[in-house]
């Protein structure tokens, strides 16, 4: 399904009926990499996935984006499609960070939240950040006598090798550069609803380390850490994930 948003033209899913879930995907992916969730959550629940703008089929922010516009754009969008009272929302890495800046905010609400993986601790990536800006940097001054069919591959073999999620959408540079210096851990110690952070012991992206700084400023919240999964645990451990979300949201 497709609705305008905020100007935007934003591609939608919905699944199943009852109580609503809102579904929120991490940076780079979209409704499809969360569709396996939505269709097993799906059994019990009313649950929402959007593509948020610049991934998937909805269109690109016009400028660059924070966390405050994504959440934003998600109160919006809400109140379009009239989604009414949420039992959860359930947010992936990036997802799980705009979920708790939009919740601890009050640009939306629900009863309970379900963090996947999440994003959102940024002090430790400040020295990663100033680098990829200077290999950005470098990178263009170093390619910019090239033709343009092979500047954009040395560029994009530059962000491979320092491993730059930047690749994933290189049209949102900039958006990226002010996602990942916006830190929540403020946000997070404003949550007053029961939250439960699944996060794999094998991830490099997201990792315990950062899961337990969530769990320690979110009150009350519950950590489970699945063995031998990476970032996408919904993903390494469908069963697993989909049984702990379901139990907690009952």
């Amino acid at each position: 399904m497709q609705v305008i948003v905020d100007s935007l033209l934003t591609h939608y899913e919905i699944l199943g009926q009852g109580k609503t879930i809102l579904l929120l995907h991490g940076w780079g992916d979209n409704t499809a990499g969360l569709r396996a969730l939505q269709a097993n959550l799906a059994k019990k629940y009313k649950v929402i996935a959007v593509d948020l703008p610049g991934f998937g089929g909805s269109q690109p922010p016009n400028s660059a984006w924070g966390l405050d516009e994504y959440a934003q754009f998600i109160s919006d969008f809400l109140s379009k499609i009239d989604a009414g009272k949420m039992l959860a929302v359930v947010g992936h890495s990036n997802g799980g960070a705009i979920a708790v800046r939009g919740l601890a905010r009050r640009q939306f609400a629900a009863d309970k939240l379900v963090l996947l993986a999440s994003a959102g601790i940024r002090g430790e990536y400040k020295g990663r950040v100033k680098a990829l800006r200077l290999i950005t940097k470098a990178g263009k001054a170093l390619t910019a006598p090239l033709p343009k069919s092979l500047k954009a591959r040395l560029r994009k073999k530059v962000y491979r090798t320092v491993g730059s999620d930047m690749l994933v959408a290189e049209h949102l540079q900039e958006t990226f550069k002010k996602v990942v210096t916006d830190d929540v851990r403020a946000d997070a110690g404003r949550l007053r609803l029961p939250a439960l952070l699944i996060y794999g012991d094998q991830d490099e992206s997201t990792p315990v380390s950062y899961a337990k700084m969530l769990n320690e400023a979110i009150e009350g919240s519950k950590l489970e850490v699945l063995p031998g999964t990476g970032h996408f645990v919904h993903l390494d451990e469908p069963e697993k994930t989909t049984k702990l979300i379901t139990e907690f949201l009952q």
